[in-house]
């Protein structure tokens, strides 16, 4: 069983960051006009960097892009113009409800709302109802989920409303009990004066609504006498997740959309030319509809299980898909003919250490598979599905539709895992041009095998560094990063960005834009650079959880430890030297006193060690990893063993936390992620398709591979803002555990996961029919 502690409490002499009280500058918002209280907020806060504090011995690099704007502050500028269109309601049963412009695929980000309105306004988490809100496209820039941003660009605006709501409550309770307001205190939806008389807020609601919008000002509480932020809680529909009684796309029971499927071409992006016995299909029990469209063969049936009797039966000629004959060696060659070059010659200054890295595709899936409800009858289309660019899903609807993008109606609806997938609206518009083309409602689901081989992935992409080394310095470090073309995102959430990326060039340049405001070097290493270049190979892509970062943190960590050994230094005192700012130094000193570094350990065992900083926050990461062939070579029935990372211990300074608890189960997912990406999971690339069809032949971590013991701390250096959570976990362990193996083995990986070269432990399921027959077997299994 895994030790999960966390640490809250910051050690006495932890570096500070130098607090901005934001509660104490006023805020602009608006009591919108109801008949009952509606508010808004204006959002007026700036980018707020993380300023170096350089120790005097290294080279002092240069501040790096995200050091003074990064992707949040992008996100945060672009929703500016339509926050004030993000409104709280006051309901008469002293309830209070939000509709949040954002997609929940398990984050938890309903919940962190629920807190920070019951901080603001005096209420129990319980007490305020948040919904997701359908497709706005009013919102512009202002409802996408993406690059651990929603914490950050709403939860300003969230409080500026909520306090605008608590103080129109109060000074109508002050007008009904004849108080002045600050002998007025508000708990769990009750207003109490100093004389025991109570009004509840449902009562007010009336009372303290606006019959114009006005603008108003409002102080924010002082985090000091926060009492529901910072507060460990968890996620309210946990027990509804773990007994299945939690709702999603599929279980909804809209009239008449019975289940659908695709067969699919056996090569990625294949075309039907021709059904052989459609006719025939038509015909099978169960069978309602069976239709051809852009994707494949689509098939409407009683059940899921028809559908996929179904797809066993059908018999189709393809055309070639977009990769046809393409292998991971040829896609390799083709990127590597696209690397940019290092500019430092090699000897000039001092002396130079080079590496290179490869990091082969892997599958981009989440638990819950591609799906969606559409009904398009009449002119008008309703869709159902989880989706985190809501309005550029309704506007690429529209669009394949031939219809108005106010005839289409966008419900997002609460997904089972993400991580970049749901950025992409694939099953939404499959079903969109189902459903016209049946003319009756649709229950899409993708199978397993649908989403392992045409899904999307993250690109197979390259690595290199080279560092120089002057003396005891470092004097440039350079790192090139090459990718097959990574879609991150359908724009900036609507349609005209998205529109924009699909130009020649388009789609480079927004990566590049990505790439520059998230990656940073954290050492000083006096001249740095880090360029992407990308090359459009025809792979379906998309933005992986925490995009480019895991694979570049492990290139440069690598190389971080190779330097340490050229300079004779121990690699956390390296770190500790080299990196830019105490609050850095604060996350790895952690690890290194909590997980015991440099402890003596058997032969083909190792701690390995890895920093990373992104979205406002730092990370480090210790691990131990156990090499020695007893392990490696344990048998597991059609799985894979290999090294085993038994203990990691992280730490994360991730700026104000709402939610400790949704830290902590944040990390450990991440950590896991990363686990999986170095030792055990990708995908194979063969003649034209990805040969993994389904979770169990593709290798992420799983029971018998997770750590034995996790221990996670929070550190807090008092930055003011909450930074972005959602990847933080992902690239320093990702880092940690690839020094921890090159210290057990002696040996560094050119390639990752270390894996991906091993023969196969299992036969491959057929690429035609596509969806491999269901098992029937399980209980044989099951324990």
């Amino acid at each position: 069983m895994a030790d999960h502690r966390a640490a809250a409490a910051p050690k006495p002499d932890l570096p500070r960051f130098p607090r901005i009280d934001v509660s104490r500058r006023k805020f602009l918002g608006f009591v919108v006009a109801a008949p009952t209280l509606v508010v808004a907020a204006e959002m007026s806060t700036g980018a707020l960097g993380i300023a170096p504090t350089a120790a005097a011995d290294p080279l002092v690099s240069a501040p790096q892009t995200p050091e003074i704007y990064d992707l949040l502050d992008a996100l945060r500028d672009a929703a500016r113009p339509t926050a004030n269109l993000i409104r709280i309601q006051v309901n008469s049963d002293s309830t209070v409800s939000f509709e949040l412009p954002r997609s929940d695929n398990g984050q938890d980000i309903i919940g962190y709302a629920q807190i920070v309105i019951a901080e603001e306004m005096g209420l129990d988490p319980d007490q305020v109802t948040v919904t997701l809100a359908d497709a706005r496209p009013e919102l512009l820039f202002n409802q996408i989920t993406g690059g651990s941003s929603t914490v950050f660009t709403t939860f300003t605006p969230i409080r500026v409303a909520a306090a605008i709501a608590n103080g129109r409550l109060l000074d109508a309770a002050a007008r009904q009990l004849e108080q002045e307001v600050n002998l007025l205190t508000t708990r769990r939806g009750v207003i109490t004066d100093t004389l025991g008389a109570a009004i509840p807020i449902g009562d007010l609601a009336e009372d303290a609504s606006a019959d114009v919008t006005e603008q108003v000002e409002v102080l924010l509480k002082p985090r000091e006498e926060f009492t529901v932020i910072g507060k460990a809680r968890n996620k309210p529909d946990q027990l509804a997740m773990v007994t299945g009684a939690k709702k999603f796309v599929t279980d909804l029971d809209i009239p008449d959309a019975l289940p659908t499927m695709v067969c699919r071409a056996p090569t990625l992006n294949g075309t039907v030319e021709s059904v052989d016995n459609i006719d025939q299909v038509r015909r099978m029990p169960g069978i309602t509809d069976v239709e051809v469209v852009g994707t494949g063969i689509a098939v409407r049936a009683r059940t899921f299980g028809h559908c996929i009797d179904a797809i066993q039966e059908l018999r189709a000629r393809w055309g070639a898909g977009t990769v046809e004959g393409e292998n991971d060696e040829s896609v390799l060659a083709g990127v590597k003919a696209a690397e940019l070059p290092l500019v430092v010659p090699a000897g000039v200054v001092g002396d130079s250490i080079e590496s290179a890295h490869t990091f082969y595709f892997r599958s981009g899936a989440s638990l819950e598979t591609n799906s969606a409800i559409a009904d398009v009858r009449d002119g008008r289309a309703e869709i159902w599905g989880p989706a985190k660019n809501p309005i550029a899903a309704q506007g690429e609807i529209a669009k394949i539709l031939g219809l108005p993008v106010g005839a289409v109606t966008f419900h997002v609806t609460q997904g089972g895992g993400s991580f970049g997938r749901k950025l992409f609206f694939d099953g939404a518009l499959e079903a969109a041009e189902i459903s016209q083309k049946m003319g009756k409602p649709v229950k899409l689901m993708w199978h397993r095998a649908d989403d392992s081989r045409v899904g999307r992935v993250h690109p197979l992409c390259t690595s290199r560094i080279r560092a120089v080394i002057s003396g005891d310095k470092v004097v440039g470090f350079e790192q090139r990063h090459t990718s097959v073309s990574s879609e991150i995102n359908p724009g900036l959430g609507e349609p005209i960005t998205a529109a924009a990326i699909k130009v020649p060039l388009g789609n480079l340049a927004f990566s590049a834009s990505v790439f520059e405001l998230t990656q940073v070097t954290p050492y000083n290493f006096g001249v740095n650079t880090r360029l992407l270049n990308e090359v459009d190979m025809r792979f379906n892509t998309q933005s992986t959880r925490n995009i480019y970062s895991p694979d570049v943190a492990i290139a440069r960590e690598l190389m971080v430890d190779q330097i340490a050994e050229q300079l004779g230094k121990d690699p956390y005192e390296m770190r500790r030297e080299f990196l830019k700012n105490d609050r850095m130094r604060g996350v790895l000193d952690k690890v290194a006193e909590e997980g015991d570094w440099g402890r003596s350990m058997p032969a083909g065992t190792a701690q390995g060690i890895g920093f990373h900083t992104e979205y406002k926050g730092v990370s480090a990461c210790l691990v131990e990893i156990d090499c020695r062939p007893e392990t490696v070579d344990r048998p597991i029935r059609e799985g894979v063993t290999g090294p085993r990372v038994t203990k990691v211990t992280f730490a994360i300074d991730p700026g104000l936390v709402i939610n400790p608890r949704g830290v902590e189960a944040q990390m450990m997912g991440g950590i896991n992620d990363a686990i999986a990406n170095v030792l055990t999971s990708s995908l194979h690339l063969t003649d034209g398709y990805f040969v993994e069809a389904s979770w169990d032949n593709y290798f992420y971590t799983r029971q018998w591979n997770t750590p034995i013991e996790m221990n996670i701390h929070i550190v807090d250096s008092g930055f003011p803002e909450p930074g972005g959570i959602g990847e933080a976990g992902v690239a320093s362990t990702g880092a940690a555990v690839a020094n921890a193996y090159r210290r057990a083995t002696g040996s560094t990986p050119d390639y990752f996961p270390i894996n991906h070269k091993d023969p196969f432990p299992y036969e491959p399921k057929p690429t035609v029919p596509p969806v491999p027959q269901s098992p029937v077997n399980g209980l044989q299994f099951t324990f």
